[in-house]
């Protein structure tokens, strides 16, 4: 399977009060479909935007003190040399998955 990369940024759309308004459940649409962000503007000004839930809830996340901390250690542990291929952990939890089932087979 190929690697698709990071998936691509939702367009970035400004539109007038007025307009969202007029238009809101389109860009509601438009903004959950995840195909956008709105940004809206009041007297030419950025005043408020609307995003995917998905954007918030990462907003959110990231800007929760704990989260923060656990990705900051995890960077420094990586930095030091503190981490290890994601290949080597999967390959070490499968072998240790099959020899606790070793011992239901054994009693068969």
């Amino acid at each position: 399977m190929a690697d698709e990369g990071p998936p691509d940024k939702p367009a970035l759309t400004r539109v007038s009060l007025t307009k969202a308004r007029a238009e809101l459940g389109a860009l509601v649409k438009r903004v959950a479909a995840g195909n956008e962000c709105v940004i809206i503007e009041k007297d030419g000004l950025s005043v408020a935007a609307l995003i995917a839930i998905d954007e918030l809830e990462d907003y959110l996340e990231l800007n929760d003190p704990e989260v923060r901390a656990a990705i900051a250690e995890g960077r420094e542990e990586y930095l030091a040399g503190k981490s290890r291929p994601a290949e080597e952990l999967l390959r070490e939890l499968e072998e240790e998955e099959e020899r606790e089932r070793q011992p239901e087979n054994a009693a068969r």
